[in-house]
């Protein structure tokens, strides 16, 4: 059966219309409210649980939108929200406290937090369910708690723990930010991962093994490899997802992010979408638009989450061996069409190169997807501000219109992966790196590159160009070649061992809003996050047509940019009885 995030108009008249029948006619209750009986029994509290996962979409409550969603905030090096200043002053580390973004990011999280702790004050009351099924709806909720925390966590690290002892009628919700949440996140993921059954009838409800791969990525915010290490010993051989399926990366790449292949082995843990369902689009993925296109055939929305030039050119190869170009991609800039019109005549990159770059961004001479050759500036409206690249991921093919999205909107049925089989492999080369064997690092990171290098996966050309709905013929679109390490992590060491780890995540994961926290979780490890972001700011602006780019006037602070700054609405709020801030906040803001 498919599991829909959403919260049914009719699910709440249903209890409307029954409590009407029930109660006297003289006990009016507010509008569009409903009494604790109504929800404290299986149907009511398995509805409020359905409304706690259909946030996980970034928006459904105060704060949501689109750049709230998906773990979303850019960064320089990979991809950029572009405006008319060329990136976004977050993009460009310029903000403040009282820039909207955190505000409503923190807002939204915190509202998402509140559905669960609803769920834990209405379940001891709940008498027609069996503690079986009591014991799920407890682990299902606070693994979704634990994965709303942890990306507060990852963004302020300094936030107050709001749980289901804390009310209104008790006085005690001036709650200060200054203890340590993880071991609390972690507390309530090993409660989820201990309890979930590894099965669901339902396939987006998260199961036990997705509760452990979410516990592994907590430990590896705080660095804590062993620890992580012990769970991805189980989940790598053993994992399965909530639908039954072994663990296992898909054959073709691009499969990941289409709506006709979704549910496979590699979804760890997929956020699900629907559209065209008589809600009008709010179940649909309208939170990813950024990752649309503004212009061109398969415009869908905004399209503003552009690649970098950096991001690019970090596909070359080395023609001979087919790794990667760790130290050098940046001495070989691939040409690109910046500043060309459609019309002006423009050769593509013939140099070797992974064939992901494809899969993930949209470039001139190159198929996307069943739309046709890319064209250029003709498909990127704000080329002049952002760049010459198109997002591809998750974008809807041609031949899906109809069904996978609403309408002529942004909103699409395509799932969004929170965490892959992919993932959990290049932590598992991350954990082995540091206290495990470099050698089994290289083999979990040759398997992710062995599906790159799977020539099927290749972006092909099409049959005909003038109808590329006709098909792809077998010749591929570019001059495609990756290859498999051959003992290079054991006989160059762990630091080389660490920049190819953190480079083959890079590629595999582009475009799909990860960068911006691994950067900040590699931060002091054999990786300086400052200098890194201005590096990038400096290369990347005189290449923006926009000479008045945001980029230009950007600086990473050491001690102040790791961590965004708590909103500046929330401190002043906060205050006791006595006129004190309650909220502490975080360093050099």
């Amino acid at each position: 059966m498919k599991f829909k995030y959403k919260i049914i108009t009719t699910f709440f008249l249903f209890f409307l219309i029954t409590l009407s029948c029930e109660e006297s006619f003289l006990e009016v209750m507010p509008y569009q409210s409903m009494s604790e009986a109504t929800l404290t029994n299986k149907a009511g509290v398995d509805g409020l649980l359905i409304g706690a996962y259909s946030l996980l979409d970034g928006g459904g409550a105060t704060g949501g939108g689109y750049t709230t969603g998906m773990e979303q905030m850019g960064a320089p090096d990979d991809a950029r929200i572009g405006t008319e200043s060329g990136a976004t002053a977050q993009d460009a580390f310029m903000t403040d406290a009282t820039y909207a973004s955190f505000l409503g990011k923190w807002r939204f999280l915190y509202a998402a937090v509140k559905r669960c702790n609803d769920i834990l004050i209405f379940l001891p009351g709940v008498k027609d369910a069996t503690p079986a099924e009591l014991l799920q709806f407890e682990a299902e909720t606070k693994f979704l708690r634990g994965v709303y925390y942890l990306q507060l966590a990852m963004g302020w690290k300094n936030v107050p723990w709001i749980d289901e002892t804390i009310n209104y009628n008790d006085k005690n919700y001036m709650v200060p930010n200054n203890v340590d949440v993880y071991p609390k996140i972690e507390a309530d993921l090993k409660f989820a991962a201990d309890n979930l059954t590894p099965a669901k009838s339902q396939v987006g409800r998260a199961n036990s093994w997705a509760a452990k791969s979410f516990l592994v990525k907590t430990y590896m915010f705080q660095k804590k490899f062993a620890e992580a290490k012990v769970l991805l010993d189980g989940i790598i051989p053993n994992g399965q997802t909530s639908n039954g399926k072994k663990y296992a990366l898909l054959p073709e790449y691009k499969d990941n992010f289409r709506t006709a292949t979704k549910h496979g082995s590699e979804a760890v843990f997929t956020v699900q979408m629907s559209v065209n369902d008589g809600a009008n689009g709010p179940n649909g993925n309208p939170n990813d638009v950024y990752n649309g296109t503004f212009g061109g055939p398969a415009t869908c929305c905004f399209g503003w989450y552009q690649a970098t030039f950096d991001l690019v050119d970090a596909f070359q190869t080395d023609a001979v061996t087919g790794l990667p170009l760790l130290d050098t991609y940046q001495n070989t800039p691939i040409p690109n069409d910046n500043g060309l019109t459609s019309q002006d005549p423009f050769t593509p990159y013939t140099g070797t190169l992974d064939p992901r770059l494809d899969w993930s961004v949209g470039r001139r001479g190159v198929p996307y997807l069943d739309w046709g050759v890319h064209p250029g500036k003709a498909w990127v409206r704000n080329q002049f501000t952002s760049g010459p690249y198109s997002a591809i991921k998750n974008i809807v093919w041609q031949a899906r219109v109809a069904t996978d999205r609403q309408g002529g909107g942004g909103a699409t049925n395509t799932p969004y992966n929170m965490i892959r089989f992919a993932d959990v492999l290049l932590w598992g080369a991350e954990c082995e790196i540091e206290v495990g064997s470099l050698a089994k690092a290289e083999e979990y990171t040759n398997m992710v590159r062995a599906r790159a290098a799977n020539p099927a996966g290749f972006v092909k050309k099409y049959i005909n160009n003038s109808t590329p709905l006709a098909g792809f013929s077998n010749v591929p679109a570019a001059n495609y070649k990756v290859g498999l390490y051959n003992g290079e992590f054991t006989a160059n060491g762990k630091s080389y061992a660490r920049k190819a780890v953190r480079f083959e995540r890079r590629l595999e994961m582009a475009m799909e809003h990860q960068r911006y926290m691994d950067l900040r979780r590699y931060d002091g490890n054999d990786f300086d996050q400052a200098a890194r972001h201005n590096w990038v700011m400096s290369v990347e602006a005189p290449r923006l047509s926009n000479p008045a780019n945001n980029y230009k006037q950007g600086n990473f602070v050491k001690g102040k940019h790791e961590l965004w700054p708590i909103p500046l609405d929330e401190l002043e709020m906060m205050v006791d009885e006595d006129g004190n801030r309650v909220l502490t906040q975080n360093p050099g803001w």
